[in-house]
């Protein structure tokens, strides 16, 4: 490869041309014949450090045509396809076939849907510069991709807003001010406003879809739709629902029936032990918000699931206020030994008198934090305990009841103790062998406290 006057020789086997990106949709046999009867007077194409064509589609074709195996190229770094896409319309304005209408479109719509959302006012004032159109004539043309991007922007700022952002993270990850962030709060709220999130892509008609699409958030959000309502606090349920897998791992039915007895929609559920995010999951569904966090969130949720110690104290909420309910999912002690860390901070693998001051510290502060938020007025809010009492690993198989335990360390008044019983598949041969030789019974029952916050 020679360069002279940042010109070089390249092989004409190495050009790339990219048909996705290449502005010219239609070309021209005669200009191919025209350039291959006299290829020295050809000017050099141009290429990216790619040696994809930015300029000279016919040039090039015409050294293949002849079977030329050199071609002089102008080499120009591009940092994107899209930038690309502007240098080779920018070409074609000064010299060879002309863009058609219809070309020009269809550029002008690639070129500005890669472009990020804070940059696309000025590239509509670009791309009829150097498409030679009118800004009326580019607005319509990008009239459609605007619309799906407001949609999109939209629903990335519910599910954002759903995940306890605050409105200055919001605005950063989507590019808006935070004024305008804090205009679309205001309307989410308003469940009419809630749009996208059901794949109603059979229902053409816009008015009938976005009624669809409304009427299937409010089932959702109200618990009228894949829900029964519980009638008696014994839960029972003889298979795990769904849901991602981790040791200890919240059942989403409890949550689904604590988030219709204690919340409304939008109120905020804070679980600091979220393990696999299934509170996430059931949060999305029933459109409460959720802060979320875990010591040692997992690979494939920590996007999503905080990484908070809640033993080093009480998480940064935006606000506290609208919290309606702390769900603590916490590892049920010498159950959950070894399983999480061996970090003798871990609640698993504390002394019991440890594990239960810090357990019971923990709501305590959790009814403090939520009582202070609620100065001017009435507090209506509850803490959520799931626990079932250790006997297997506990020392010489004595049942140690977690429950009771913590309702004699916690001075709040109590809403409700529901009962969630396993069924007898959680033990093995080995254990009811146990049991009858023994006389003892193995421990069935898991229960759900259910504490006020009041003033």
């Amino acid at each position: 490869m020679a360069i002279v006057d940042n010109i070089k020789e390249i092989a004409v086997s190495e050009v790339v041309f990219r048909e996705d990106l290449y502005p010219r949709l239609e070309t021209s046999a005669l200009t191919v014949q025209k350039y291959a009867e006299d290829l020295d007077v050809l000017p050099p194409i141009e290429v990216n450090q790619h040696n994809e064509i930015i300029d000279g589609w016919h040039r090039w074709t015409a050294h293949r045509k002849n079977g030329a195996e050199m071609i002089r190229a102008i080499v120009t770094e591009t940092e994107c396809d899209t930038q690309l896409l502007e240098f080779a319309i920018t070409r074609n304005a000064t010299h060879g076939l002309q863009l058609s209408q219809q070309d020009k479109r269809d550029i002008a719509r690639k070129i500005y849907a890669g472009t990020p959302l804070s940059e696309q006012g000025k590239k509509k004032q670009s791309l009829a510069r150097i498409l030679s159109v009118s800004e009326s004539l580019i607005y319509t043309w990008l009239a459609h991709i605007d619309k799906d991007n407001k949609e999109k922007r939209e629903a990335e700022i519910v599910q954002m807003y759903l995940s306890c952002h605050t409105q200055e993270q919001i605005a950063e990850a989507v590019g808006m001010s935070q004024r305008g962030i804090g205009v679309i709060l205001e309307k989410i709220p308003n469940l009419e406003f809630v749009l996208n999130l059901g794949d109603f892509s059979n229902i053409a008609d816009d008015a009938a879809r976005q009624e669809a699409i409304t009427q299937r958030n409010k089932e959702y959000a109200y618990h009228a739709a894949e829900f029964t309502p519980p009638l008696y606090n014994i839960w029972r349920q003889q298979e795990k629902s769904e849901a991602s897998v981790h040791f200890g791992n919240t059942e989403p039915r409890w949550l689904d029936n604590l988030l219709y007895l204690y919340t409304d929609p939008f109120d905020i559920v804070v679980d600091p032990f979220a393990g696999g995010g299934s509170t996430i999951d059931v949060c999305k569904k029933r459109f409460r918000r959720y802060f979320v966090s875990d010591r040692k969130p997992i690979v494939e949720r920590e996007k999503e699931i905080r990484k908070h110690d809640i033993t080093e104290g009480l998480p940064k909420l935006p606000a506290w206020k609208p919290v309606k309910l702390v769900y603590l999912d916490p590892p049920y002690w010498k159950q959950a030994e070894g399983q999480y860390s061996n970090d003798a901070t871990d609640l698993a693998n504390m002394p019991i008198e440890e594990f239960n001051k810090t357990l019971a510290g923990l709501i305590k502060a959790f009814a403090d934090r939520i009582k202070a938020s609620h100065t001017d007025d009435p507090c209506n809010a509850y803490i959520a305990l799931v626990m079932q009492p250790t006997q297997w690993r506990a020392p010489g198989r004595q049942v140690v009841d977690h429950v009771a335990d913590m309702l004699n360390a916690v001075d709040l008044p109590l809403d409700m103790r529901y009962s969630a019983p396993y069924s007898t598949q959680q033990y093995t041969a080995q254990m009811v062998e146990w049991a009858k030789e023994n006389k003892r019974c193995l421990v069935l029952t898991r229960e759900i406290i259910v504490w006020r916050v009041e003033q």
